[in-house]
């Protein structure tokens, strides 16, 4: 018999969507509740050929224990902190599910994502082009569940009053699919998103299709490019918030003094990845400088090199090297060739960690002029310095947001004011000719990253956060990866 259920008011134009398509695309994950493995599915299908009834299907203890990652692209050779923390994790015996919103943008990858074992399935990335299957798998959740739908669509229509954004639309209906298409058989129990924008508006929604529990992390741009209604609006919904400097936690804080907790847990490195020579190296010219950045405005590379430009008068040999690329790529270029300095000066794109690693170890100074764009975004801790430091070379960076939490100006680094290349450049020189300087912050700031910033000891905070919410260890995993990807 055909179990009744209660509808909106708009479920009459589903059902006649619905009947127009095909039955053959009415596969495993059509009707299915979120969470329930494939042959638990098929059985229940059996007995519910036209929906599930809404009450819960229990799952064993084992079934409950998987996370899901909402990411917003994946892999990201710039977000190797993302990849870092769920290998971590399958080290530690979780087991994930990731979701990405966009395809990997890079022909290539650092070897850490090699090593993870977790399932990825990618979301529609744009929406008029897919459209149709959005709508499809949208359509057959509002069918199969009214009342929760109803929930995420007024809450839709709040936040998209708040900004106009046609991307609010296309979050409900990304999390839509994710919900019906994706979910169904990965048992996952708790869903947690990078950034503070899509990626948690996806498992906001998610999390009112479903009823289960999400958190997020929040990093940089997403907190403060974000409109701060609906950013107060996530964290109020969240079962926790993560995020990757106390600079960052005091003003999330604030926006919700009485919301749930936020906790700071920096993004460390791998310190044994990232371990430079024990030996003192006494620099001589040509020096070498080096920056790693994306080309954009928050990263302060036109100070930089201005400063440049400024110990090339002074007489100083130099040879400067420029990893990453980014949407400010040809601006950048130019100044380097108004300023003269492309003679010197090695622009080399984005590189993968073995490159890198080669540039560090024969840089005599890393240079970074981070600044808070006219947008409002900024750096938090540009985990560059951390990998700098570690390997044994003096870093020079600016007092903005979160730095400071890092480097300790004259004790395991030197800072300026940032948008200042003269004082920059005073600074670059003492730190490439006082040998008594380097030989002090040197060693200290090695032991500050290794002390403060191993990675693999910061991951047991995230660890007991994520246990917290009941999501618990399954095995110890293999540290080879499948090649395996739903779409």
């Amino acid at each position: 018999m055909r179990r009744k259920t209660k509808s909106l008011p708009i479920d009459h134009h589903v059902s006649k969507i619905l009947d127009s398509l095909p039955r053959a695309l009415h596969h495993d994950y059509v009707f299915a509740y979120h969470g329930v493995p494939v042959k638990k599915m098929r059985t229940a299908r059996k007995c519910y050929p036209f929906g599930y009834p809404r009450g819960k299907i229990e799952l064993s203890e084992s079934e409950k224990t998987k996370l899901g990652y909402i990411l917003k692209g994946y892999p990201r050779i710039s977000e190797t902190f993302i990849s870092n923390e769920i290998h971590l994790l399958e080290e530690l015996g979780f087991s994930l599910h990731l979701f990405s919103m966009r395809n990997p943008r890079e022909s290539f990858t650092h070897q850490s994502v090699k090593r993870i074992a977790a399932q990825v399935s990618y979301l529609p990335e744009t929406l008029l082009r897919h459209l149709p299957r959005l709508l499809y798998y949208n359509a057959m959740l509002v069918k199969a569940r009214p009342e929760a739908y109803g929930q995420a669509l007024r809450l839709m229509f709040s936040r998209f009053r708040r900004t106009r954004k046609v991307a609010t639309i296309k979050h409900l209906l990304q999390a839509g699919y994710l919900v019906q298409a994706l979910l169904p058989g990965t048992a996952v129990r708790h869903l947690h998103a990078h950034f503070a924008h899509s990626p948690s508006s996806v498992a906001l929604f998610a999390s009112y299709l479903t009823g289960l529990p999400f958190s997020f992390t929040a990093h940089a741009k997403d907190i403060y490019i974000s409109d701060a209604r609906q950013l107060r609006e996530k964290i109020g919904k969240a079962k926790f918030v993560v995020t990757c400097n106390g600079y960052n936690r005091s003003f999330l804080k604030g926006l919700t003094p009485d919301g749930p907790p936020i906790h700071c847990i920096y993004h460390g490195i791998d310190t044994e990845l990232f371990s430079g020579p024990s030996q003192y190296h006494e620099p001589s010219p040509p020096y070498r400088i080096l920056s790693i950045a994306r080309l954009v405005e928050k990263k302060g590379l036109p100070t930089v090199f201005h400063a440049i430009r400024h110990l090339l008068d002074q007489g100083f040999s130099l040879r400067y090297t420029l990893i990453g690329d980014g949407e400010d790529r040809r601006p950048l270029l130019d100044l380097i060739d108004r300023l003269s300095l492309s003679e010197m000066c090695d622009w080399l794109g984005t590189q993968p960690h073995e490159e890198v690693l080669q540039h560090y170890k024969t840089a005599d100074l890393f240079v970074l002029g981070c600044e808070i764009a006219k947008n409002g975004d900024r750096d938090g801790i540009p985990n560059v310095l951390l990998e700098s430091m570690a390997m044994g070379v003096p870093v020079l960076a600016t007092r903005v947001s979160a730095i400071p939490e890092l480097v300790e100006d004259g004790r395991c680094g030197v800072l300026v004011p940032p948008g200042q290349p003269v004082a920059m450049a005073k600074a670059m020189a003492r730190l490439l000719v006082d040998n008594h300087l380097r030989r002090r912050i040197i060693p200290a700031a090695r032991r500050r990253v290794r002390r403060n910033f191993d990675n693999r000891e910061l991951i047991l905070r995230l660890a007991d956060l994520f246990e917290s919410v009941g999501i618990n260890r399954v095995s110890m995993l293999p540290r080879t990866t499948p090649e395996r990807a739903q779409r």
